[in-house]
């Protein structure tokens, strides 16, 4: 399975990164908006993981678009964010997924939260793809 991860921060980017890859995913990364938008398009990912402060486009711009593009509708999205807890349902409601605040991640523990979710989130969109599936 593919994620992406669109993190301006260097530092959680290749945290996240070594975290999933160690779990056995396929990792993708971007360092701002309209390259982060542009590999969502492009490589498919089966779970993107979007900062919501980023350059030259912001994350909600990013997750905007996803939804209403064809290819990435139903694409899972976690919110990774510095933004208070209050902007939470506004987020959800725009169409993520789940939202983190990167205050509450634990790097040191290898953001085990964070790796339940990705990995609740792929099972069930494995199962709904299988349920949609035609029988043969």
């Amino acid at each position: 399975m593919k994620i992406l991860i669109v993190d301006d921060s260097r530092l959680l980017r290749i945290a996240n990164e070594r975290m999933l890859v160690k779990a056995g995913y396929e990792v993708i990364t971007a360092a701002d908006g309209e390259e982060g938008l542009r590999l969502a398009l492009e490589s498919d990912p089966d779970l993107i993981v979007l900062d919501m402060m980023l350059p030259k486009l912001s994350g909600q711009e990013v997750l905007q678009r996803l939804r209403t593009h064809p290819a990435s509708a139903s694409t899972p999205v976690i919110v990774l964010t510095s933004l208070p807890e209050s902007n939470r349902e506004k987020l959800l409601g725009e169409g993520a997924s789940l939202y983190f605040e990167k205050s509450l991640l634990r790097l040191e523990n290898g953001s085990g939260p964070l790796l339940d979710a990705i990995e609740t989130l792929l099972a069930r969109r494995v199962r709904v793809k299988a349920a949609a599936s035609p029988a043969i």
